[in-house]
């Protein structure tokens, strides 16, 4: 395995700026970037296209076509040696003549991984991945930190969006809204980033939201998912007419269930937890359906609930100034485990505040 040279850097960068086009699109496949580049030139590009379309690396070996022997292969993540909806990337390659491939971030997926040993075996030459601390590299982490949480944890990757105001409380005084118009464009694009948006059925009841993307221009729309014990929410919904994910428990009524998989809803059944619908068990059945990347709007308790399980991944807090003079902490209980503060910002008068669940390393993910 060689060692990435600087030289490499710019055209993997422009592979990972072709990755993050893809993150809104290619789920549950990962997002990935390809760029091969000839003689110091871009041969061919691409990224990963929509479910049951071609991987990077083929979008990119089709655009150059004979060009590609030859060529030096940068991509985001390591080539797959699987044969699934489509033909192994790795082979591709392989049978592209393709001289030398760099890549960004390993295959931890032992069902796609062995691409960078099958190119090596072909005596294609192969370096990275990269450093665990690298810029590129952490980079593409958050990229595909929806595969990866798949991957280590057989569930999406979990942002829970808590909006409050500074002195603690999850309601405004006054009005509808506890935040102002640009906090809440924020979560509009967050909602366009992820595969679904979640909520409890209480939300739906008092608010019977449409959980859709608003005012930003995505390439496809969330699927709300609801957790709902009792099969509650009415079939008039917004959400079950945008095809919910609904998923409760056996102690639901069957009669509930058909009505609302009448009116457009999916129901899933799981095992309760406590009479509730079991969180764990919840989000691995949304893995079952395809969902990497998940954005929860939830009341109180089930943000509670999540927090206290330990599957949130990103808590991002909303806070507004309505003029009380006090400042408290989180208006939700969470345990006392690890967080990082991965940034903070504004939104108008608002903060913004995004914190990152600091899980011990999995060496199956980390090592190069």
């Amino acid at each position: 395995m060689g060692d990435v040279a600087s030289s490499d850097r710019p055209w993997l960068a422009r592979a990972v700026a072709l990755a993050e086009t893809a993150r809104a699109i290619s789920s549950p496949n990962p997002p990935v970037g390809c760029v091969l580049i000839v003689d110091g030139r871009i041969a061919g590009e691409g990224a990963t296209r929509e479910t049951g379309g071609p991987h990077a690396e083929a979008v990119a070996l089709a655009e150059a076509g004979a060009s590609a022997e030859g060529a030096t292969a940068y991509v985001t993540l390591e080539p797959c040696a699987h044969q699934g909806r489509t033909p192994p990337c790795s082979r591709a390659l392989i049978e592209a003549r393709v001289a030398r491939v760099v890549i960004a971030h390993p295959d931890p997926n032992p069902v796609a991984s062995g691409g960078r040993a099958a190119l090596t075996a072909a005596g294609v030459r192969v370096a990275g991945p990269l450093g665990v601390d690298d810029l590129l590299r952490r980079t593409v982490t958050l990229q595909l930190e929806g595969f990866l949480s798949a991957v280590r944890r057989r569930r999406p990757h979990v942002t829970l969006k808590v909006a409050q105001t500074t002195d603690g409380r999850l309601v405004a005084p006054t009005g509808r809204w506890v935040t102002g118009p640009a906090a809440r464009a924020a979560v509009h694009r967050w909602r366009a980033a992820v595969d679904a948006v979640l909520v409890g059925s209480g939300t739906v009841l008092a608010d019977d939201p449409s959980l859709d993307v608003r005012h930003v221009a995505a390439a496809r729309q969330p699927r709300p998912v609801v957790l709902d014990s009792r099969l509650s929410i009415p079939p008039s919904a917004r959400v079950v007419h945008r095809g919910a994910l609904v998923v409760t428990t056996a102690q639901a009524s069957t009669e509930r269930a058909d009505i609302l998989r009448r009116a457009g809803a999916d129901v899933e059944i799981v095992p309760a937890s406590g009479g509730r619908v079991d969180p764990i068990a919840a989000l691995r059945a949304l893995s079952r359906h395809g969902i990497t990347t998940v954005l929860a709007e939830p009341g109180r308790r089930l943000a509670e609930t999540l927090l206290a399980a330990d599957l949130v991944d990103r808590w991002v807090l909303h806070l507004a100034d309505h003029g009380s003079g006090t400042v408290v902490g989180p208006a939700v209980a969470a345990p006392a485990v690890p967080w990082r503060l991965e940034r903070q910002g504004g939104a108008g008068p608002d903060a913004i505040v995004h914190l990152v669940r600091d899980r011990t390393p999995d060496p199956d993910l980390e090592a190069p």
